[in-house]
Order: structure tokens, then sequence, then C-alpha cells
């Protein structure tokens, strides 16, 4: 499998709402979409950069303190991940144990916190519902009637042709779900050059235009780790189920051993003729 030995480890989402020089006026307008608030440039806000939490090489990730909040976001393209609570539960006590003193915890008095909220954007080519929301409750083995612990992740559905209503309340989440269009349409027409003519064209449509212009060479860089980050996983897929599969003919093959040991043994066969042709051990033969 291939290694992430990559200068370029953030996909565009990050740089565009996390990285760049206007990141925070974007992602400004998408908290404000989220929120139906009018918060502008004044407002103070906080990057929180945590280093390979949410992916193992490769950032898909933007979290800001704002407003009395955590805001977490992560970018989707490839199938939903059910275990998203969880991870974003990891990800959360990162970031707190980055912002609060250690010592706080320990004091009489409560303790304020920021308010968590977690938001995944779903771009990729699976059927997807507009929205959907995932809980950590869902994956617990029983479900009392009040859980102790509760993780809500909001997920929305932003290619274009779902007509996602934040689609046309947040121009810069429209304006890259327009690209992101772009490079996936350019990509099936020409693989070498799918990325550069995206951004062309996505130039010449008002779309991105100054972030393209100053970035093209850098988003082309940030496109093709993304793509091969992509490839790597669904590779790592395959060969997990090539693996479970195996797995699983390996477990069939030896209940089928023990069943005919079970049966050789009702009719009094030796125990080394059983083992013999069934390949088990005496040990496990005489378990039976």
């Amino acid at each position: 499998m291939t290694k992430h030995n990559r200068r370029y480890k953030d996909s565009v989402f990050v740089d565009f709402f996390g990285e760049d020089k206007n990141a925070k006026t974007n992602f400004l307008s998408l908290y404000n979409a989220l929120h139906d608030t009018h918060l502008d440039a004044s407002t103070e806000l906080e990057a929180l950069r945590l280093e390979q939490v949410m992916y193992m090489a490769f950032r898909n990730d933007v979290a800001y303190l704002i407003d009395g909040k955590i805001i977490a976001l992560t970018e989707h393209q490839a199938t939903i991940n059910a275990n998203m609570p969880l991870r974003f539960l990891q990800y959360a006590a990162r970031l707190y144990e980055r912002i609060q003193n250690p010592r706080d915890r320990y004091l009489k008095y409560l303790k304020k916190i920021p308010t968590p909220e977690f938001y995944v954007f779903y771009n990729g080519e699976e059927d997807y519902p507009e929205k959907a929301t995932l809980q950590l409750s869902d994956a617990f083995m029983t479900l009392p009637e009040k859980p102790a612990l509760e993780v809500v992740v909001s997920v929305t559905n932003i290619n274009y042709t779902k007509g996602s209503r934040i689609l046309h309340t947040c121009k810069p989440l429209k304006e890259y779900a327009l690209f992101v269009e772009a490079v996936r349409k350019h990509l099936k027409l020409d693989t070498e050059n799918g990325f550069k003519n995206a951004i062309k064209e996505c130039i010449q449509n008002d779309i991105l235009r100054e972030y393209l212009q100053r970035k093209s060479r850098e988003v082309v860089n940030m496109l093709i780790a993304e793509y091969d980050y992509d490839v790597d996983i669904a590779v790592q897929r395959e060969e997990e189920r090539e693996i479970a599969l195996q797995e699983g003919i390996s477990e069939g093959s030896y209940q089928a051993k023990l069943e005919t040991a079970k049966l050789m043994r009702t009719h009094n066969y030796p125990i080394t003729e059983i083992c013999t042709m069934t390949g088990l051990s005496e040990t496990e033969v005489e378990r039976l």
C-alpha cells in the first residue's frame, strides 16, 4: 500500500475553511448559515488544530472556538462512517485537553466549558439523504432509557444536486460544492489533466475564483494527495474484506473438521485415525 509521505496532508476543504488567509471569513459565513446568525469579522474566534486525529495521516477536519462553542467540521467523500460519533468523542476530548487548564477539573466550583457541535459535510457519489443525524448511543451494546453519555453528529449532503438549504445561505460552501462537482466531472473525462481543467473552468465561471487564481498549484497538489488517500482507503477496505472472507472460510473449514471428528467419535474411530482424517490435534479431538 502507498505510504503517506507527502508534503500536502490537508484537504482543499481544510485549507479553504481552516488554513487559508481568508479561511476565517469563509468559516464565519458557514457558522452564520448553520446558526442563523450574523457574526462579522470583529467576532473573536480561535482555530484549534490537532495533528492526525480524525484520520491517521490526512487531515480532513476543521475546528474553531467561537461564541462559547467548539465547532468541529469534517468533510466526507467516501461512504459515511457510522462510527463518526465515537471519533468525534475522542477528537473533542483532545480539544478540551488543549484549551483547558488541567487543574480546572479539580476546582470545587463548576468550571464552564465551550459547548461542542459536530458537523459532517458529505459530498461523495453514493446516494445519501440531504440531512441525517448520527448518535453515539446507537453504538451502545445495551441502551438505557437515558444514556449517560451522548454525542450527536449532524450530517449534511452538500452535493449541489441535492439542493441543500445551506448551499443557498453560505456562498463559500456553495462554491466549494460546485468546485468538487467540477473536479469529479473533469477527472472522469481526463484523469491526467482533470484537476487543472476543473480549476480552469471554475475560474472562468467565477467559482472560488480569487482562491483558485492565488493557489492553483497548491490546490492541484492537495487534490492529488486527496485522490491518492481515497485510493489508499479503498484498497485498504478491499484488503480488509478479503481478509474477513478468508477468515470466514478458515472458520467454516475448522467447524467442518470438528463436526466430522464428532461423527467419527460417535462411531468409535480411534483418536489417531480421527486426527489423521481431520488434521485436528489429539487434544482438540479429546475435548469433543
